[in-house]
């Protein structure tokens, strides 16, 4: 990812009927031809708008697949992300940068200027697909890849989304790399999260599930307070050395005190213990548990803190600001933009405080 202190510059051209045909129908999936340069470098694409809500925006992100070459920067696809609700543009990146600095794994990020048709279109978060490449690009054991697409992804037999026993396990999920064989492992998961006897459930879910690595996602959840992240805005990933399922976060725009639509979201509204059926169970035990105020203590200290995030979140934001007055959606808003460095700040000291108010509740 880039490291410069200038934002790279993506030229996308989509042929005129080809612009005319996406925009025809936003909602559809089947992507259209284009060309993409990046540092002078050439590409044939395959485009389309991704997401679900976010399609209606003016604003819109992108799925890119590589086509001529069909492989770039040892990645197939990417996903350019719009945040065109998020004020401060900050919120994704800065949160999946800190589920990597508290040792959860995380897709790699970088901001880009996108000019789409020789116009100036706006700035943009270049998102790594999670895939069979980016177990490779992180050095991580082959294994299999699940997106959570919708609220069915919650761990349970029941529905989310109906409140009816799941007709199926895979309900909730889109395997995204791995065989008909991991679609089992996932259901021997499913299963055993909901019947292990309590009794057993410590000695046994270590099995199934790397509940080291889950507490520390738990925790990244809990204090950027993503509301959808407990059943949606994940990836699982069954590692094939260990076998053990590990969870990557995914679109986390709204967080760091602000909801899907740019609201405020209050510092007590996502509560200590999150949810959803593996949280539940998890936090029954009470190793568990104290591991997990543990790591709350120890996170807050060295990571959720002003003095650590200032820093992060200044740097970011300056990198962008020169870049939002060409970025037509935004350009109205810049004192909107200029304000929310210290809104998110603001935002961390309430969070923390309120957390540690309810450190107790882990006894």
């Amino acid at each position: 990812m880039n490291t410069d202190k200038s934002l790279p510059v993506y030229h996308l051209f989509i042929p005129p009927v080809n612009l005319i045909e996406l925009r025809r129908d936003i909602w559809s999936n089947d992507p259209v031809p284009a060309k993409l340069s990046i540092e002078k470098k050439k590409l044939d694409i395959d485009i389309v708008y991704r997401g679900s809500h976010i399609r209606g925006f003016r604003k819109k992100s992108y799925h890119v697949a590589f086509y001529k070459p069909s492989m770039y920067r040892k990645a197939k696809e990417v996903h350019l992300n719009a945040e065109y609700k998020d004020k401060s543009l900050l919120r994704n990146k800065l949160s999946l940068d800190f589920f990597a600095d508290i040792g959860t794994l995380s897709p790699r990020s970088q901001f880009v200027f996108l000019n789409l048709n020789g116009k100036d279109e706006g700035i943009y978060l270049e998102l790594e697909s999670v895939d069979e490449h980016y177990l490779r690009n992180s050095n991580l054991p082959e294994g299999s890849i699940f997106y959570a697409v919708d609220g069915d992804a919650n761990f349970s037999l029941m529905s989310d989304l109906d409140k009816e026993v799941k007709k199926s396990l895979e309900i909730g999920y889109e395997r995204k790399c791995g065989t008909a064989q991991d679609d089992l492992y996932l259901h021997e998961l499913i299963i055993k999260i909901n019947t292990i006897p309590r009794a057993d459930f410590e000695k046994e879910i270590g099995k199934y599930v790397n509940v080291e690595k889950y507490l520390r996602w738990l925790a990244g959840v809990v204090f950027t307070q993503n509301y959808d992240g407990f059943v949606h805005n994940y990836a699982l990933y069954r590692n094939g050395e260990t076998g053990l399922f590990e969870i990557i976060p995914w679109d986390y725009d709204a967080t760091w005190g602000r909801d899907v639509n740019g609201k405020v979201m209050e510092e007590d509204y996502v509560g200590i213990r999150g949810f959803n059926t593996l949280t539940a169970r998890i936090l029954d035990i009470a190793a568990f548990r104290k591991r997990y105020q543990s790591l709350l203590k120890e996170i807050m200290n060295n990571q959720f803190n002003v003095r650590y995030m200032e820093p992060i979140i200044h740097e970011m934001h300056s990198l962008i600001k020169p870049y939002m007055p060409r970025d037509r959606y935004v350009r109205d808003n810049i004192e909107a933009f200029e304000n929310e460095p210290n809104f998110i700040l603001k935002y961390i000291e309430a969070r923390a405080k309120y957390i540690r108010s309810q450190l107790h509740k882990l006894d």
